[in-house]
């Protein structure tokens, strides 16, 4: 879900998210909060690793079998708490099944919850705080909403009707699309989605009042990706990590406030919730990221003016390594795989926009041009996501950003030397074609081999210490 989807984030449509809209007034919004890639597996699996997928192990949709390291459900029971999971299971871990104390995807009778039914999540929740409250320990639920994932809501006859529903001819056509009706029937169910999304919220939050403990629980909200549309899901651009993260500590953050100055990401998560858990990692000096939770306390830091971002492959193991660096003012990608022949592979290709714009782009030019950066990229972006956030223009050859580019190149560079990957030293060497070639030539032989393993037979995973 794209953070602009949200009343509070300013979507230009009104009753998309009363209930989020409501929950920030009680919350500490952040302006400049990014998840680190746009697609949910590695994104997850680094939110709740603190690191980097080229060191978790989980660049794509591959499990990671014999981790080194603990994830946030290992920490929180290491630190006493009754860790629960509600939706997302096999995404949020290395692999699956994980040592959760609990899986709520199932009701008390065994059957499955639908995932776009708004009522059992709050069913989900009100299980979770009553087990973990017959274990005599607190509780760290990670409830996650399914909706505005795919499938969006269908329509008058679907079983799961959201609130409140969207027209195609109300809805707002995000910068980075284009106006057509098939688009704007797409964008229709996704808002109505986000909407059901919202329902869902309501329904945990109502189980946490519900239960009494709403004053004594750490609550923070995010969404995992952007809009799962071209563009967004499966990208670096700025709609695909802008998250909307708000946090609600009971007499610790103040209600209805906004850091419009720092910049946090989900590299910065696990620190954070050890801070907020009076917990400590057993090796913290592998960490990539710091724990923001003095901001939550009113607090300033220093050093939070860039993200780094990071992608590597989609679900079918198709490789399209990409970084990038994003500041306040711009966005720099660096694209390696990048050579006109090679045509990215992402699931959003199965949308009607993307069909769409396929047909469309065989009479119109401006459209034709988006098709082409889609499919096959350029070697390196520049954009002012300050100005112009939805990423239409590309100043990489702008005589007056030369200075802007080379800086954020350098800066890359150096991030991702510091954390060994692989992609420094292509960067350093951008440029030379060959490199870039040799470099992407093992990438290959890593998709072959992950295609390969993929039929085989599964093996079982290590026993996590």
């Amino acid at each position: 879900m794209s953070a602009d989807s949200l009343g509070v984030y300013g979507c230009e449509m009104a009753d998309t998210s009363p209930s989020i809209d409501a929950f920030a007034k009680t919350a500490l919004r952040f302006e400049h909060a990014h998840v680190l890639v746009g697609n949910c597996m590695p994104g997850r699996n680094i939110m709740w690793s603190g690191l980097y997928s080229h060191v978790n192990g989980v660049e794509g949709f591959r499990e990671n079998k014999s981790p080194s390291y603990p994830v946030l459900c290992d920490l929180a029971k290491q630190a006493g708490y009754f860790a629960g999971i509600r939706g997302k299971v096999p995404h949020s871990t290395p692999y699956t099944p994980y040592a959760w104390d609990a899986v709520f995807d199932n009701d008390a009778n065994g059957e499955k919850h639908h995932n776009k039914d708004a009522a059992s999540y709050g069913k989900s929740t009100a299980d979770g705080i009553r087990m973990a409250e017959k274990e005599n320990k607190p509780f760290c639920l990670m409830v996650n909403i399914s909706d505005p994932h795919k499938p969006f809501y269908s329509g008058p006859r679907d079983p799961h009707q959201p609130t409140r529903t969207f027209s195609a001819d109300e809805v707002p056509i995000p910068g980075f699309l284009f106006d057509a009706p098939l688009v704007r029937e797409e964008l229709a169910s996704y808002y109505s989605s986000v909407r059901r999304a919202d329902d869902c919220f309501r329904e945990i939050m109502s189980a946490l009042d519900q239960s009494g403990k709403a004053d004594n629980t750490f609550v923070m909200f995010l969404s995992d990706h952007g809009m799962p549309l071209p563009f967004a899901k499966t990208q670096l651009y700025f709609h695909s990590t802008h998250t909307p993260l708000m946090v609600r500590w009971p007499g610790v953050t103040r209600a209805n406030s906004v850091d419009s100055t720092h910049m946090v990401s989900a590299i910065d998560f696990v620190p954070t919730l050890l801070q907020v858990m009076q917990h400590e990692h057993p090796t913290p000096e592998i960490l990539h990221g710091r724990s923001f939770a003095p901001l939550l306390r009113g607090k300033s830091q220093s050093d939070r003016d860039f993200v780094i971002l990071q992608y590597n492959e989609n679900a079918g193991r198709n490789r399209h390594p990409m970084r990038g660096i994003l500041t306040r003012d711009h966005l720099y990608l660096f694209n390696p795989w990048s050579d006109g022949k090679r045509k990215f592979a992402t699931a959003t290709t199965g949308t009607a926009t993307y069909r769409q714009m396929v047909r469309r782009a065989k009479k119109e030019s401006a459209i034709a041009a988006r098709l082409e950066l889609f499919d096959h990229r350029v070697l390196e972006e520049l954009y002012d996501v300050q100005n112009a956030p939805d990423c239409m223009v590309n100043l990489i050859d702008s005589p007056a950003m030369q200075n802007t580019v080379e800086s954020l190149r350098n800066q890359l560079t150096t991030s991702l030397a510091r954390m060994d990957d692989s992609v420094a030293v292509v960067l350093q060497s951008h440029p030379d074609a060959a490199i870039r070639d040799a470099f992407m030539a093992k990438e290959d032989e890593l998709t072959r081999v992950s295609q390969r393993k993929r039929k085989s037979p599964p093996t079982k995973p290590a026993k996590q210490k």
